[in-house]
């Protein structure tokens, strides 16, 4: 049974809520005490003094905040350069254990993006395609998906709506194809719990809605159960649901939660929701993707009128004589960037680097591929492929490790590539998706970054531009911190309100 817990909390923090496309916000006031209005928090010496400081002074504060007891057995990364178009122009502001490794969590995004925009291009669009045969007088489909991240019940109705204009009245076998990206679907190194959550689901050939359902708690009367619903009332009849949750009084801790078997569908509900709690959504990975998907695309053909005789996966593609009768192709990368980059989406991140890796013949494993593809698209950039160790594209393994170096290097190439524009616009900032974290700052704060968190592990980089000074590319980690997110996030973001405050001086 997996717990839902806040191992990603940028991703929770920054996408909306959509009910047919599984992106649930989950509950942060039941996790480590996270409050998503919670804005940065001013300290007495910001509130005194914002008329700015010179690289000496700024040094000796960001020291300060380095060495505070309370980070004793932490460990603290920061790099700090003038944005340069070469070494001389890069000047080092300040720095601060940028040979030691650190773990990066989603800011490894970064890396797979601008890999993706090199080798891919932000015109990269993924087909899924449905082919028709005839055997024995026998009308046979066969779907193939390609790993499209944005696949959603729209685009499987639209498939649908096809196949009914092509006439075809009956279908003996339905088969998908769901081995487009060789290689184990679920990540080797991803712990337990990430894996059966909806922000850990698995990216596969055929996804359908982000390979997650949802599920929303509501309080009902004191010392009751929460009550269960799901977006879709049919999806509730499949589920065995196990709850021993209870409603409690106003004021009381809220600790609601979920999890759920790999193998069967049982939810298992516990914890605790005030009365006057509004509801509270969750999300659950889909463990058999593939198997769903082709599920419900045998049920909405039914739906459409075609009956279907059998549906199910293929472990081969078929090499009998067919024609293409329905295709859907995503959006082009440059729309569903920013679902990585400012939303956090893991799910998006891994199956772009299982394309990645995909592009070569006959992979054996598209992420490890997908990898070492990453490092030398990254070298030609000028990124040292000894500063980082990748192992998947979201930054959701505790496996990936990274200097400081690594991502201020791939910054600096990225500032100055053919795609700089389209990468920094997939970024978040400060007046929007991270308003809630400088809203209160005594200074303007012009900021272009992507967040990283893992339990006990933050971490932000990107670019930003003091009011009085050359722009600046920074990486900034906290390591081992034994701190709530919040904590950890107020930290980071005190040493990026210095940075702003920085003269050219």
């Amino acid at each position: 049974m997996a717990l839902k817990r806040l191992h990603c909390a940028e991703y929770l923090e920054n996408r909306t809520f959509q009910t047919k496309a599984m992106f649930f916000r989950t509950s942060l006031k039941a996790l480590l005490g996270i409050v998503v209005g919670a804005s940065f928090w001013i300290s007495p010496e910001h509130a005194a003094v914002a008329q700015g400081y010179c690289r000496e002074e700024l040094v000796a504060r960001v020291d300060a905040i380095a060495t505070r007891p309370k980070l004793t057995q932490a460990h603290i990364g920061i790099l700090v350069e003038q944005q340069g178009q070469n070494i001389a122009e890069r000047q080092v502001i300040l720095e601060r254990n940028t040979d030691k490794w650190f773990v990066p969590a989603s800011t490894l995004k970064l890396l797979t993006t601008a890999a993706a925009l090199q080798h891919l291009g932000p015109d990269f669009q993924i087909k899924t395609s449905v082919y028709a045969t005839q055997q024995d007088n026998k009308t046979q489909l066969y779907v193939i998906g390609r790993g499209d991240p944005t696949f959603t019940d729209t685009d499987l109705e639209n498939l649908v709506q096809q196949i009914v204009q092509q006439g075809i009245q009956h279908i003996d076998q339905l088969w998908g194809y769901d081995g487009y990206f060789p290689g184990q679907t679920v990540h080797p190194n991803w712990e337990w719990e990430d894996v059966l959550a909806g922000y850990g689901a698995s990216a596969n050939g055929l996804i359908l809605n982000e390979n997650a359902l949802g599920v929303t708690l509501y309080p009902t009367e004191v010392g009751e159960p929460l009550r269960v619903e799901w977006p879709d009332p049919g999806q509730g009849q499949q589920w065995q649901i196990h709850n021993t949750s209870r409603t409690v009084e106003s004021g009381e801790s809220i600790t609601a939660d979920i999890g759920r078997d790999w193998s069967q569908p049982i939810l298992h509900v516990f914890g605790n929701l005030t009365v006057d709690a509004g509801p509270d959504p969750f999300a659950l990975a889909i463990t058999q993707p593939g198997a769903h998907f082709i599920e419900q695309f045998k049920s909405g053909l039914t739906q459409a009128g075609i009956p279907v005789s059998q549906a199910r996966l293929t472990p081969s593609w078929s090499n009998l004589d067919r024609s293409e009768v329905a295709t859907v192709s995503s959006p082009p990368l440059s729309e569903w960037l920013s679902k990585i980059n400012q939303d956090s989406n893991n799910l998006y991140a891994e199956a772009l680097l299982k394309s990645i890796g995909r592009t070569l013949d006959s992979p054996d494993d598209t992420t490890q591929t997908g990898t070492e593809l990453v490092q030398q698209i990254l070298s030609d950039l000028g990124v040292d492929a000894s500063s980082y160790q990748m192992v998947d594209g979201s930054g959701l393994s505790r496996h990936n490790l990274v200097t400081t170096h690594t991502l201020t290097d791939t910054l600096q190439a990225m500032a100055y590539d053919t795609h700089s524009d389209l990468y920094r616009r997939s970024l978040a900032t400060a007046d929007g998706s991270l308003n809630y974290r400088y809203r209160n700052a005594p200074v303007p704060i012009e900021l272009q970054a992507k967040t990283g968190y893992v339990s006990n592990n933050e971490s932000l980089a990107g670019y930003l531009q003091p009011s009085n000074h050359p722009a600046l590319v920074f990486s900034i980690f906290l390591n081992n911190a034994d701190l709530s997110a919040t904590e950890m996030r107020t930290i980071i973001d005190e040493i990026v309100v210095n940075l702003a405050q920085l003269n050219d001086c």
